[in-house]
């Protein structure tokens, strides 16, 4: 999908981090962007910075909510050209020491934001029969595991089967919908403290490996994550020249490497280095 101005984008995520500046650098090429996010302050935050078009608070973990942020965009805009569905939460922690709570949570964000929005707006992005693309943020927790990240890596795989199955379901029925699957590695978000907007229904008490990983986490965003707005511009380059997979650093390449290799040799994939 080349051209972008003039067309509508729908971004979830958008209150901070990789989701604000992709609405930020959507808007800089002429879409009317809506921005959506759980977090009320951090989405007028958005607003403020940003000339999107509309703001709409939505939980993508709740299918209703995804409902109604489509049923806005299309009431609206009228159509919907660019999906991004970039929510995400991070929950890590021990495997086996992990609450039921944290799967629910990650994966009702992770993966079921995804499932939502393409139940809610893929028929009616076919049915408009134009040109358009969906963007599904991954991670590369979704393509190399690391310990003490059980919750987000099985959320994280799981996101990126459901983007893959989806470009090949799209075109296999011919739809002239480009799909791509970015998959950052350390970016200077608060993924570290997603912890500020879960669910009191889904609390649980933070155990020292929990609160271990999200230091580290959190240390290495800072000293070690790229600027959002360098994950925005690649987004949008594969949005004009659809491409699948986005990585963000170099690093990608080996990593995918070592761990086809370990698999093909039927061993345990190497532990990647955090970058």
């Amino acid at each position: 999908m080349e051209q972008l101005h003039g067309k509508v984008a729908v971004v979830t995520g958008a209150g901070s981090g990789i989701g604000r500046a992709l609405a930020a650098r959507l808007v800089a090429e002429g879409m009317r962007v809506v921005a959506a996010d759980i977090e009320v302050d951090a989405l007028a935050g958005t607003a403020r910075h940003t000339d999107v078009a509309s703001t709409f608070v939505t939980d993508v973990a709740n299918a209703g909510d995804v409902d109604a942020l489509a049923e806005h965009v299309y009431e609206t805009f009228g159509g919907v050209d660019l999906l991004c569905n970039n929510a995400g939460v991070f929950a890590g922690g021990l495997i086996w020491e992990r609450p039921a709570s944290d799967f629910d949570w990650t994966l009702g964000v992770n993966l079921w934001g995804i499932l939502h929005a393409v139940r809610a707006f893929v028929p009616r992005m076919i049915d408009a029969r134009r040109e358009a693309h969906i963007v599904n943020t991954v991670s590369m927790a979704g393509i190399v595991t690391m310990p003490y990240t059980g919750p987000y890596n099985v959320s994280k795989f799981a996101a990126l089967a459901a983007t893959e199955s989806l470009a090949h379901d799209l075109a296999v029925v011919g739809a002239p919908i480009g799909v791509s699957a970015v998959v950052p590695s350390l970016v200077a978000t608060r993924i570290a403290q997603s912890g500020r907007n879960r669910p009191g229904a889904l609390a649980a008490p933070r155990s020292e490996d929990a609160r271990f990983v999200e230091q580290a986490l959190a240390d290495s965003t800072a000293s070690a994550g790229i600027d959002p707005t360098e994950v925005a511009a690649l987004i949008v380059d594969a949005v004009r020249t659809n491409t699948y997979l986005v990585p963000t650093k170099p690093s990608y390449t080996m990593q995918v490497r070592d761990r086809a290799a370990a698999l093909v040799d039927r061993r345990l994939p190497p532990m990647p280095e955090i970058d």
